[in-house]
């Protein structure tokens, strides 16, 4: 039965990649208190295993899939990458690319001291930076020195070795350094911090406060009473009563009759009204000065909640308290902003700002849905089909551009094929979100380009190098745990250090900040929870794409300053 199962996986590859990905997303989904292997280490670790029993993979399997993989990183954080370089994002950015440098610099320095060759090299960067793509454009660039086979294999085994020893303290360390030690050395109380910027931005959560009327709405009705102050007022005046809420007459029963109501319908005695606002402003406020009824024909209106993918240029950049007095926000509340190929969890606050590529979940009447979609931009689920057409073309532009080679003196320059096929998603990511009209690609898709493109090339490393791992681990022994100790630390210890001192960047906001640089999403996920917010992920996407995009070219260039 043994031989047989032996047999049939080096008879057919494949069936040993499904497996190396079935058991890595397996196990790499278990954590404590957030934290775990993840499905790339998990995936390694099981591909290394199954890779002893000698299994041969086709070649071009696996820079099919890491093409994939990095067009799916770039399409994903194109808006954010764009934006951050160009406009008010300019100080993240920056930062981004210190913090990037940093990276790159102390793997380098790391690497020289301890004497490692070029694939040790870039599996200690791959590893205490948590950035698994950047082995395959330093696979391509080690492809691309012109030494033998042999020496050029043997730098190649030994990359997912170093990467596999240093990976753990490069996630689990990173969470450490950040949420647990980082407030300590930036003298700051993490979770009063949040509180600050919260109030500071209009956060502050008082009867009748801004900063949480944008969510947890209902509609509810109530008669008008003789000599009620509403009495005579159009509706827009009585919702002007309360100006730091948003709360909206929607519909009025007159003399029997029910009709939508306009920010002209006058308000009368004996009227019943439908409110739409927050439950705790109708029930607080308007429900000790008017009477409840039970209408259900009144209350009983077409209403959904819809995402909508943020296009229009004229929001593009814009508070919520801005885009509060547009018309098309009247009668509609949001729930939700995402922002970013992280998906992360935007606060709502009124000075938040809202920028294109942005997703945001509206709820509120068919109809105030509707005209505010149109406002924003588009619906975010059209279809679940993506333009494969597009796909197929976008990354074979890419490739293409990558492939070209210039000299300059004896030195090649190239991006490599992957190198384009990154650049190419930023282009195109950006370009989708300004000109929605083409070039769809669902998130569940995204999703699965970025994660099993990538688990399938970690997968099939894993098992071409399967045989070597354990002779390279005995050989590297436990002084490259420890480099990568190192080499995970220095960073972020200086990333805050110049985080809070040149860039002055808000504390609530700066370890997000280092977070999103290293992209290091545990980190931001424990930090969240230390600080009980949500307000660090501010500091997280404009860093995290230019840090996933930067940290990823490094591994190439890593080879290059070695060579």
């Amino acid at each position: 039965m043994i031989d047989w199962f032996v047999t049939t996986l080096r008879t057919y590859p494949e069936i040993a990649i499904f497996l190396a990905l079935g058991l890595g997303y397996y196990f790499g989904s278990f954590t404590y208190k957030g934290l775990g292997l993840g499905a790339v280490t998990a995936t390694l670790i099981a591909a290394v295993l199954i890779g002893q029993l000698g299994i041969t993979v086709s070649p071009p399997l696996k820079p099919f899939f890491f093409l994939m993989f990095l067009f799916a990183i770039g399409y994903g954080v194109g808006p954010q990458f764009v934006r951050g370089i160009a406009k008010d994002g300019i100080p993240q950015a920056l930062f981004a690319v210190v913090v990037c440098l940093f990276c790159l610099a102390s793997a380098y320095f790391g690497a020289v001291i301890a004497g490692y060759d070029i694939g040790s090299a870039v599996g200690l960067y791959a590893g205490s930076q948590t950035i698994s793509a950047s082995m395959g454009l330093a696979t391509d660039a080690i492809n691309r020195l012109g030494l033998p086979p042999e020496q050029s294999k043997a730098m190649l085994d030994a990359m997912p070795v170093a990467y596999a020893v240093t990976y753990i303290f490069g996630t689990v360390g990173s969470a450490i350094v950040l949420a647990l030690f980082g407030p300590a050395l930036l003298n700051i109380d993490l979770e009063a911090e949040c509180k600050r910027y919260e109030e500071e931005n209009g956060g502050k959560k008082a009867l009748g406060g801004a900063g949480t009327a944008w969510h947890n709405f209902e509609l509810r009705a109530y008669r008008v009473k003789d000599g009620a102050r509403i009495v005579g007022m159009t509706a827009l005046e009585a919702e002007s009563l309360l100006p730091s809420e948003r709360v909206f007459v929607e519909r009025i029963r007159r003399s029997g009759v029910i009709e939508d109501a306009t920010t002209d319908t006058v308000i009368a005695a004996g009227d019943i009204v439908a409110i739409a606002g927050r439950r705790e402003v109708l029930v607080d406020l308007i429900g000790t000065v008017a009477s409840e009824v039970d209408d259900r024909e009144l209350l009983a209106v077409a209403a959904d909640g819809i995402d909508v993918y943020i296009t229009n240029k004229e929001v593009d950049g814009k508070t919520l308290a801005e885009l509060s007095t547009r018309p098309s926000a009247r009668g509609v509340f949001l729930r939700k902003i995402v922002r970013g190929v992280t998906a992360t969890e935007i606060p709502i606050l009124p000075n938040t700002k809202i920028y294109r590529g942005d997703i945001l979940t509206i709820v509120g009447r068919t109809q105030d849905t509707a005209a505010a979609t149109k406002d924003l931009g588009r619906p975010d689920a059209q279809t679940d089909v993506a333009d494969v057409a597009f796909i197929g073309a976008a990354i074979a532009i890419g490739a293409l551009v990558g492939a070209l080679t210039f000299r300059v003196g004896s030195v090649p320059l190239t991006l490599s094929t992957s190198g384009g096929a990154l650049i190419s998603g930023l282009f195109f990511g950006w370009l989708r979100s300004v000109r929605p009209t083409f070039g769809r690609i669902p998130s569940p898709t995204v999703w699965f380009m970025n994660s099993v493109g990538l688990n399938v090339f970690i997968a099939i490393v894993g098992i071409s190098s399967g045989p070597i791992f354990v002779a390279g681990l005995q050989q590297l022994g436990f002084s490259l745990f420890l480099w990568g100790i190192v080499v995970t630390t220095v960073p972020l210890v200086l990333a805050m250090y110049v985080g809070k001192y040149i860039f002055r960047f808000h504390p609530a906001i700066l370890l997000g900040c280092c977070s999103g640089a290293r992209t290091t999403t545990a980190s931001l996920g424990m930090i969240n929870d230390r600080a009980k917010s949500q307000i660090p992920g501010l500091g997280y996407t404009v860093t995290y794409a230019v840090g996933n995009t930067l940290l990823t070219i490094w591994g190439m260039v890593l080879v290059l300053l070695l060579a």
